[in-house]
């Protein structure tokens, strides 16, 4: 009898401590599918802790895992206790649905799960051009009349010269709208257009025999070089001929409401020449120089950008500290930057390896250069990039091997949380800022640039594994990427996507990610950092999208692409 009332007080036990996991458990789980062959890791998420058992079934109904997940470790940023649930070895491609509690979800296994992702996140920037119709047969239902010719801007008084007085006219035309809205900012251009370079770079083969849906595709030149020419064509207009200084923007005097590009009416300027900005257009111009060098037709082009990078670079020199805020009566983004030393370092070694001048290798100083996850605000890393790359080129003119320590040292640093935090995901803590997604992308091209640099396999494992986060295994269950995945976030605030009366967003844009500043005041999931997130087109501060969040998404997606292809 005794017996027997244990086995029934273990049985409501169980059924007790299950009922409270359904209650509050969530199953969270990388939305577009596993890669055959790597680590695949699903999350349970409870605001309590819990044990449950779990069953995964393939599509034919069959068993072909269970077992017990525990969450007894407490995610802080979300206030959530964590279990993981690894299915690596499931490797055999197709549908299956993994049950926790009662809970249930479907999840992808595929050899090539990225194929898709990949041109999506490229493609925004295609869609997020300035001075072009985007027609039928490339934008498909998002479709647009051209807008914002850039062919009459107007001189700004804070750019004025005795040459090009207040109210000139220019032409700055192409470039990418920066963001949700239709401003343009050299800045930030500057990192996001290094970036695909820096792509190009590091992964020629695959990106000269890659195709994307633009109207560019049938000429000689690899589809990603294409899209950045229609940038850097606008960066090289926002350089002022006569001294080499560079416009920090080119604006209206403030933002529009949501209209599509041709509705829009305001008057628009090229705004103060700022140091960051010289010292961004030089870094990018010199890294554009020498790989439109080797593209047959563009030896021309490759020797403009290099001549204007010196310019920009000379002229940063002279005006170390002139520094941006908006002048009076200006209200767009301002995308301040109080300390260059990262920019100048960077600038410094595009220009050395581009052009071999030694001048250039003087302003560099590996003690001083910051290994920080780089951004828009801090170049600095992307100093460590370059030399880790053509160390050759640095050899017994700078401490080599001490940048390439200081480099892997942070890499190592990020491959460990994933391998060792409570989510398995690369963000921690701090890393939860206004753009945290941006964070996370390059986060991850910083393990990639480390796979790259060692051939160390646990890099690139992390890399598929962390890339998890921003498609649904994170603290809300949403993927960041516009139709990616069967959560997606759908209301970004894209004032394309807000006023083009079509239904979902225009896809693959990374919106900006949990922070939990709330600035906008709009309805939020939690206060709690990993999920202070509103899939509102409302919130600016959480659901804006940004040409330099995308970049490295662009980098990691496509370079996991190559290596699940490679043969």
């Amino acid at each position: 009898m005794k017996v027997f009332l244990k086995i029934i007080l273990l049985f409501l036990t169980i059924n007790v401590t299950s009922q409270t996991a359904v209650d509050n458990l969530d199953i969270r789980y990388n939305q577009i599918g596993y890669a055959v062959g790597r680590t695949k890791l699903i999350s349970i998420n409870s605001s309590s802790k819990f044990e449950s058992i779990y069953e995964i079934k393939n599509k034919n109904g069959k068993t072909v895992q269970s077992g017990k997940v525990k969450g007894n470790s407490l995610w802080n940023d979300a206030g959530e206790y964590v279990g993981i649930i690894d299915v690596t070895k499931i490797n055999k491609e197709g549908i299956y649905t993994v049950t926790v509690a009662g809970n249930s979800k479907e999840f992808n296994v595929l050899k090539n799960p990225y194929q898709k992702l990949a041109d999506d996140v490229f493609k925004y920037y295609y869609f997020n051009r300035a001075s072009t119709e985007l027609t039928e047969e490339y934008a498909g239902v998002w479709k647009r009349a051209s807008g914002l010719e850039g062919d009459e801007v107007k001189i700004h008084s804070s750019a004025a010269t005795k040459e090009r007085p207040e109210g000139t006219v220019i032409k700055a035309t192409k470039g990418w709208f920066d963001a949700g809205d239709y401003n343009m900012y050299v800045t930030n251009s500057g990192i996001s257009t290094y970036t695909l370079l820096s792509a190009f770079e590091n992964f020629e083969n695959y990106y000269t025999n890659k195709t994307y849906a633009i109207p560019e595709n049938k000429n000689e030149i690899p589809d990603l070089l294409d899209e950045v020419i229609w940038n850097l064509d606008w960066m090289l207009a926002m350089q002022d001929p006569n001294d080499g200084g560079v416009y920090h923007k080119l604006s209206g005097l403030k933002f529009s409401g949501a209209i599509m590009p041709d509705q829009y009416k305001l008057d628009r300027y090229v705004v103060k020449k700022s140091t960051s900005a010289a010292l961004n257009f030089a870094a990018v111009c010199a890294i554009a120089s020498r790989v439109f060098s080797k593209v047959k037709g563009k030896k021309a082009y490759s020797n403009q950008l290099l001549e204007a990078a010196v310019k920009a670079y000379d002229w940063a020199k002279k005006h170390p500290k002139d520094y941006f805020t908006n002048p009076k009566g200006v209200r767009t983004g301002q995308y301040e930057d109080f300390d260059l030393a990262g920019e100048f370092q960077w600038a410094a070694a595009e220009l050395f390896v581009t052009s071999g001048n030694k001048k250039f290798i003087n302003d560099i100083s590996v003690a001083t250069v910051s290994n920080k996850v780089p951004w828009w605000q801090d170049a600095s890393a992307l100093t460590l990039y370059t030399i880790v790359k053509y160390g050759e080129n640095f050899k017994g003119q700078i401490p080599f091997k001490k940048a390439k320590n200081k480099f892997l040292s942070k890499a190592d640093e990020l491959k460990n949380r994933i391998l060792k935090s409570s989510m398995r995901i690369a963000m921690d803590g701090s890393d939860y800022v206004w753009g945290s997604n941006g964070v996370a992308g390059n986060q991850l091209m910083y393990i990639m640039k480390a796979y790259e640099l060692t051939k160390d396999k646990t890099y690139l494992d992390a890399v598929f594994v962390g890339l998890d986060y921003l498609l649904g295994r994170n603290g809300t269950g949403i993927s960041y990427i516009t139709g990616a995945g069967v959560n997606a976030a759908k209301f970004p605030h894209h004032r394309t996507s807000e006023a083009d009366k079509v239904d979902l967003p225009v896809p693959g844009m990374v919106v900006g990610g949990p922070q939990p500043g709330q600035q906008d005041k709009c309805k939020y999931i939690s206060k709690m950092p990993a999920k202070s997130y509103s899939d509102t087109w409302c919130s600016y501060a959480s659901n804006e999208v940004t040409i330099n969040w995308n970049a490295p998404i662009v980098y990691v997606v496509n370079a996991l692409q190559y290596y699940q292809t490679k043969k």
